[in-house]
């Protein structure tokens, strides 16, 4: 009876230890470094993001206009990409899951925040997710750039 107990219990912890990994990875996504001195990086994100992306935060990463302030919908409107937004203030990880989750699966439970960006997990793959970030950080003038890796050390 005794050697059934502790079977039973290994095998409850040897469970929960699986179910906790696979829920880590699973929660943070698999995050590769983003690669804005890679041209082929850069080159197919370029593509990507003209594919999947430009239609609202813009051809040349502008964003929609009045991005701050939610729309008429009361929805909030794409934020520029370029060293005018916000996008290069955020780390890259964070940017991958926003990307692939969308940003409604990072809010609190019982946020107002409300945006039309999709997530793109099933529809991108994760390398297609880094080569369009590492594009868009490919565009950022060198400062900016030199930040955000700044950023990336300390995380």
């Amino acid at each position: 009876m005794r050697n059934v107990s502790i079977l039973t219990a290994g095998s409850a912890l040897i469970t929960i230890a699986v179910v906790v990994t696979i829920w880590s990875w699973i929660s943070t996504g698999s995050v590769g470094e983003l690669r804005p001195g890679d041209d082929d990086a850069v080159v197919q994100g370029s593509r990507i993001y003209a594919q999947n992306c430009a239609s609202c935060h813009g051809g040349d990463l502008q964003g929609e206009t009045n991005w701050k302030q939610p729309g008429p919908d009361g929805r909030m409107p794409a934020p520029p990409h370029d060293e005018t937004g916000h996008t290069w203030h955020h780390d890259g990880r964070t940017l991958f899951r926003l990307v692939k989750f969308g940003p409604t699966a990072l809010l609190d439970p019982g946020s107002s925040y409300e945006t039309n960006m999709p997530a793109y997990d099933g529809v991108l793959e994760d390398e297609e997710i880094l080569a369009v970030l590492s594009y868009i950080k490919s565009t950022w003038p060198d400062d900016v750039r030199q930040r955000h890796d700044e950023m990336e050390v300390v995380q």
